[in-house]
């Protein structure tokens, strides 16, 4: 992956396929979305390094991923972990020609992946951010999921203020492990998701939890395990962080409801596919699970 830097600018030079306009289409699906905010064709971000906040502002002209900086001057560092952050945001580092091969003989994904070529998991590099957006989506409709997060968010993120616009960052598991279950309770999250948030935030908090010891372990299926071992998460919690944060392509949420939709929607059925059908479908996937997943979550946002 080649960047280098120009004035304030970092330029991105992203593998092919890579489409910014499809992954920006992804990233705006919800209005209801604060922890990033897309305006004029830019993705405006707000990380955290070095105890700094810093709001990145991302766009793209046909050769390159522009990032730059509005609100700090950055060091030579910082430039770097710019590019680093980007590059795993959009997944630029995967190479998808394996995937594109398999799709263009799918009869569920060839049509998708011509209509959205170039779209790459738009990851969630954070953890506990992973586990607890996973966990407040669990049985509750999206709208619903999305206000808890901005509640959740405004509650206990740090924020910056610039130009009039506030930009959000997600609350740290520190913060998290210091509260009781009655402050999660009164923006209305369930006792259980309190419950389990908190417990998540001080197993991280205790070290017993960490996303470096999790990407040690042998093989996928210990790593599912030891997810499925913390209380509150199911298998398609497990899933979803595995793809999401733990950059498993063979991840498979299967019993997604949007995944269950989108395949209906693509093969013209009248009912939802059940899990026997989307296994048997899903055989010639094995391997890119993940990004089937993915590009069919995107067909539900026209």
């Amino acid at each position: 992956m080649k960047w280098n830097v120009k004035g304030s600018t970092t330029e991105i030079y992203p593998p092919t396929p890579f489409c910014f306009k499809e992954c920006l289409a992804f990233l705006e699906r919800s209005d209801q979305e604060i922890l990033h905010q897309i305006r004029d064709g830019f993705v405006y971000k707000l990380v955290k390094w070095n105890g700094e906040l810093i709001l990145l502002k991302i766009g793209s002209n046909e050769h390159c991923i522009q990032v730059e900086c509005p609100t700090n001057n950055l060091s030579i560092n910082s430039f770097e972990k710019a590019a680093a952050y980007v590059r795993y945001w959009f997944d630029l580092d995967q190479d998808l020609a394996g995937f594109y091969e398999m799709a263009n003989q799918d009869k569920v994904l060839q049509e998708i992946t011509q209509k959205y070529d170039g779209l790459r998991i738009i990851r969630i590099p954070d953890l506990f951010e992973a586990l607890t957006w996973a966990i407040i989506g669990q049985q509750i409709n999206l709208s619903f999921a999305y206000t808890l997060k901005k509640r959740f968010v405004e509650q206990f993120g740090e924020s910056l203020t610039f130009e009039g616009q506030t930009y959000w960052l997600f609350p740290t598991f520190e913060k998290i492990a210091a509260i009781a279950i009655d402050d999660l309770r009164k923006l209305q999250f369930s006792t259980r998701k309190a419950e389990y948030i908190i417990g998540i935030a001080r197993a991280m908090a205790a070290g017993e939890l960490t996303k470096e010891a999790l990407l040690q372990k042998r093989d996928r299926e210990q790593i599912r395990k030891s997810l499925l071992a913390l209380k509150g998460v199911g298998a398609w919690t497990a899933d979803y962080v595995m793809m999401k944060c733990l950059h498993d392509l063979a991840a498979f949420p299967i019993a997604d409801v949007g995944l269950q939709n989108a395949l209906k929607e693509q093969l013209r059925l009248e009912r939802k596919p059940t899990v026997e059908e989307m296994e048997e479908i899903a055989l010639n996937w094995q391997g890119w699970q993940a990004y089937a997943t993915f590009y069919l979550w995107r067909s539900l946002y026209e």
